[in-house]
């Protein structure tokens, strides 16, 4: 019995050999920074020519050291408020767990914000603004950074999805 070929060799096979060797790069690179599901994420970027690695990148340091940053050593007991908590007799774990989940929420509303879905929509004379991806160089690719807030959730590094926060 033969294996048919998954959607993902079937469009590699498409492709000329320079672009299938560019993708399958990609596709490597989004695995050795742990993404779940590489292909989609480098077919996605070429495919549609949305910036998926800078996405992913951006999203990625948000949890590492926006969320996630509240598990190091040290960091919770660095808030004198948090301290007292400890020393009053709080768990550690609901400290730690309560400050990830608010970074979170933080973190959701100020991408909405930088995404420009906080636009007052009565005034149309003030300014908006996007973030762009950059290359090497800080170059501006001219490609637009959006939909952060789409896989915000799905980004956890810790594969659970987000869903952890609010046991």
């Amino acid at each position: 019995m033969t294996n048919a070929p998954s959607q993902w060799e079937h469009w590699l096979s498409t492709l000329p050999q320079d672009e299938r060797s560019a993708l399958i790069a990609l596709r490597d690179h989004f695995a050795g920074l742990g993404a779940d599901a590489p292909e989609d994420w480098a077919q996605s970027e070429i495919s549609e020519g949305i910036p998926q690695l800078a996405r992913f990148l951006i999203l990625r340091r948000l949890w590492d050291e926006g969320i996630n940053g509240w598990e190091q050593p040290g960091a919770i007991e660095n808030l004198p408020a948090a301290r007292r908590l400890l020393e009053g007799g709080a768990d550690r774990t609901d400290l730690i767990n309560t400050m990830r989940a608010s970074a979170f929420e933080a973190i959701f509303i100020a991408i909405g914000i930088l995404e420009g879905h906080s636009q007052d929509p009565d005034n149309a004379m003030l300014p908006g603004w996007c973030l762009q991806e950059t290359d090497p160089k800080g170059h501006p690719t001219g490609r637009r950074i959006g939909g952060l807030y789409e896989d915000l959730r799905g980004t956890d590094p810790s594969g659970r999805d987000a869903e952890d926060l609010w046991a």
